[in-house]
């Protein structure tokens, strides 16, 4: 009987040891960054919360870092970066994964070992560095109208995606780059905007439920997994309420000629539901604004001077940020006088096609009676149009 409960007792030890060992698989981050000396590395975790440090090491002219982490349940996104130069990696196991790079192009630049994920994340992020420049390429040419832009632009992307899609999330949906090439992004129209979007896209949808189902077999119950499913359960929800909408009626000028204005309803930075219909009586400046666009900052000083000068005359600005960060936009207007909501869906969404905006900054000038007068390339002199509005 001793003889029994000792073995027992045994197997238990060996049981628990086993599940120590289990919980404290450790992964080691590892490399040179050279042309770095002084410059502080950060390897940061990037949660679905956004980036949170976990570690930082000041260089020395040699380079050379090494950092480790615990492995957890389901596959992790973590990053190297030194200032703007960013190394995406994801860990999925006990590897011990080496990079090689230089500053300042590391990003684009640089050798990875010991991962095969990490190796398809690198051949992704210098696939979208390529895109972005070629959209860039575009944007700027001299020769082309916007409309011919953005149908140049649209067929880039379009063709990229289908790449991505076929030869990489489609291909391998339960690897950790399939889950990184779902949140590739672009600046278009100095936007930031996802390339699948599954808020108004239902074959974008698809490719997340794709990687969903997969990471259901592997990481079932996982908060990636689940975000995951999340994400495609309320793009299903938004684009059946989108079609439901074009079915019943478009925006259309019989709305326009009922109301005096295409309205907007959303919400301020302390959450509260601000509707530009709600000023009819003011003069009204609606912009359309990103924060994290060059120049922003000038621009917002133009804009309360203007504010300053009418806004007793009863002159009021209705301003749309179309930000992608939340956060960092309700930081930027906290202390603005003016009305400033934020559209989250940017440049995608429902708000910039109603008023055809075609590029960003840009704004319409509305009378008293919520009527739009006139957008900004009809204006000369925006001093004497507001004085007008205001004297009628």
């Amino acid at each position: 009987m001793r003889i029994f409960q000792s073995r027992t007792a045994l197997f238990a030890v060996l049981a628990a040891l086993t599940i120590v060992s289990c919980d404290n698989k450790k992964f080691e981050v590892n490399g040179t960054i050279t042309e770095a000396k002084d410059s502080i590395l950060y390897f940061e975790n990037m949660s679905l919360n956004g980036p949170v440090v976990e570690d930082s090491v000041k260089l020395d002219a040699d380079g050379a870092f090494d950092f480790s982490g615990k492995v957890g349940k389901s596959p992790e996104f973590y990053r190297l970066r030194i200032a703007g130069q960013i190394i995406n990696l994801s860990i999925d196991s006990t590897e011990v994964v080496s990079f090689k790079a230089a500053y300042p192009t590391m990003s684009t630049n640089y050798e990875v070992k010991g991962s095969y994920n990490c190796s398809k994340i690198k051949e992704l992020s210098i696939m979208q560095y390529n895109l972005q420049n070629e959209l860039n390429s575009i944007q700027q040419s001299p020769n082309l109208s916007q409309q011919q832009v953005n149908d140049s632009c649209a067929q880039v992307i379009t063709a990229y995606k289908n790449n991505v899609k076929f030869n990489y999330i489609y291909k391998e949906p339960m690897k950790s780059y399939a889950y990184f090439a779902l949140f590739q992004t672009v600046v278009f129209n100095n936007m930031s905007m996802l390339l699948f979007n599954p808020r108004n896209n239902a074959e974008d949808i698809k490719v997340y439920a794709a990687v969903a189902t997969s990471w259901d077999q592997l990481y079932p119950k996982s908060d990636r997994c689940l975000n995951l499913h999340n994400i495609a359960i309320q793009g299903m929800r938004d684009v059946r309420i989108l079609r439901n909408e074009q079915a019943q009626a478009t925006m259309s000028a019989a709305k326009v000629s009922t109301t005096g204005i295409i309205d907007i309803a959303l919400p301020d930075n302390k959450g509260v539901t601000r509707r530009l219909s709600d000023l009819k009586g003011k003069v009204v400046m609606l912009d359309f604004h990103v924060f994290g666009a060059d120049g922003s900052t000038k621009r917002i000083m133009w804009l309360r001077n203007l504010y300053n000068k009418y806004h007793a005359q009863g002159f009021e600005i209705y301003q749309v940020s179309l930000d992608p960060n939340d956060h960092f936009w309700k930081t930027q207007t906290a202390a603005l006088p003016w009305i400033c909501v934020r559209d989250e869906d940017g440049v995608q969404g429902t708000t910039v096609g109603e008023y055809n905006v075609q590029s960003i900054p840009t704004f319409f000038l509305l009378g008293r009676d919520c009527n739009v007068d006139k957008r900004d390339i009809q204006i000369k002199d925006l001093d004497s149009e507001i004085k007008s509005l205001l004297a009628k």
